[in-house]
């Protein structure tokens, strides 16, 4: 550092805005979806956004804590939460006609995959609240969602629930798709699968949650219409895709639905919650509050 750099910080002085800890997992669409925020390109104001980077079961689990002031979680988390945060109406993870898939190394028929194994992301996720939906009597092991296509590969599983960009890689690693359960979801319900949300806790009241909500919002709008930019900032999260399937992969779930969930998406929301208190396999009332 030269002089006059220690001059200008000297000048400057420390940073004593409000810090605002914004919690996502290493993927390119949360990626994305912060890049406004994470370049500096929307102005803050009082407020100092920091990121922290972790798989969506420890954030979820980060999240029961309520430790983050802002973070990502899983939908079926929320049912968990709904006591210490709100979910903000933007940041949606919904999948239209596609999500989260059972893969295994050959065609098996429902009875089989009942049978099975299956690896899955974590108990908490929306995928595995999905699967038990579709399929009540599965046997699960949970592991890190990117070790589930190299153990269904290498035969340490018989079948594996695939999220992330793993949704668009299973061919590449001689797997073969056995069902899609966002497209499962909208056949059964006609709404889009949601998956993921942002979420922010209640104690920061009313003011604050609405002036943090905008800014997140703002990074949203700023990386869809700079698209190009923000995918430059994915492309260090993508995980070794080529750029045009880690493209496919954030419009999947960067797109106008994640502006805003739109009424058929809060309803899906809410129905997914509910489905899963009638199963039993979320405890209920499963309130949903947006942050409106």
């Amino acid at each position: 550092m030269n002089n006059t750099e220690t001059e200008e910080g000297a000048r400057a002085g420390p940073d004593t805005r409000k810090v605002i800890r914004v919690a996502h997992s290493p993927d390119s669409d949360d990626a994305f979806m912060f890049y406004g925020l994470a370049s500096g390109a929307i102005d803050t104001g009082e407020l100092r956004f920091e990121h922290e980077l972790q798989g969506i079961q420890e954030l979820n689990e980060r999240a029961l804590k309520g430790e983050l002031e802002v973070t990502a979680v899983s939908i079926h988390a929320y049912a968990y939460l709904a006591d210490r945060y709100v979910l903000l109406p933007h940041g949606a993870s919904m999948g239209e006609g596609y999500g989260p898939r059972l893969v295994s190394r050959e065609p098996l028929s429902r009875d089989a995959i009942r049978g099975s194994t299956i690896a899955v992301p974590g108990e908490l996720t929306s995928a595995y609240l999905a699967l038990k939906l579709w399929e009540p009597d599965v046997r699960t092991v949970s592991m890190a969602f990117d070790e589930i296509l190299e153990a269904v590969r290498d035969g340490d599983v018989d079948v594996g629930l695939i999220i992330h960009e793993g949704q668009l890689t299973y061919a590449d690693e001689g797997l073969v798709l056995l069902e899609d359960l966002g497209r499962w979801w909208k056949e059964e319900t006609g709404l889009p699968l949601p998956l993921g949300g942002n979420v922010i806790r209640r104690d920061l009241g009313p003011a604050l949650i609405r002036e943090v909500s905008g800014y997140l919002r703002s990074s949203i709008a700023f990386s869809l219409d700079h698209r190009e930019r923000a995918m430059d900032y994915a492309m260090t999260f993508a995980r070794g895709l080529d750029r045009s399937t880690a493209d496919d992969f954030v419009g999947m779930y960067v797109n106008p639905r994640t502006l805003d969930y739109g009424q058929d998406g809060r309803e899906s929301v809410r129905l997914f919650l509910r489905r899963g208190v009638e199963a039993g396999l979320v405890p209920g009332p499963a309130e949903v509050e947006f942050a409106d």
